[in-house]
């Protein structure tokens, strides 16, 4: 135990980074950089580690929608005047087509990624 009543828990303590909650100005640019990277063929880890974060992180960043949450956008819309409804809901249907094809093109790139690391493997193994 130490001093304070807490366990000291070795090397993994000293490793573990705070906790940070990124802006959403800060997740855009981190997934523009990330993109970058995975179009110069990066792997994906070693992308997390540029910029400073877990692949999981960058896996949920990249998997959530940009901008308002959906609740938000609902409750806007419930105040608006009949005549811009119309296109808040243009807008609404852009925007979940925008999520659909965000979603296609990471699954695409982690798929992808996935196969360079499996033939990576399998080229340093022969």
């Amino acid at each position: 135990m130490q001093p304070g009543g807490q366990q000291h828990r070795g090397r993994r303590e000293t490793t573990m980074a705070k906790r940070k909650r990124h802006s959403r100005a800060e997740i855009a640019s981190k997934l523009a950089q990330a993109n970058g990277l995975a179009t110069q063929g990066k792997l994906q880890s070693d992308i997390a580690r540029a910029l400073g974060v877990s692949v999981m992180t960058l896996y949920r960043w990249r998997l959530a929608p940009p901008g308002p949450q959906p609740a938000l956008v609902a409750t806007a819309e419930t105040r608006q005047p009949d005549r811009i409804r119309g296109a808040d809901g243009r807008i609404a249907e852009l925007q979940l087509e925008n999520l659909r094809l965000r979603r296609l093109v990471t699954d695409l790139l982690l798929e992808k990624i996935k196969l360079e690391e499996a033939a990576q493997r399998q080229s340093s193994v022969a």
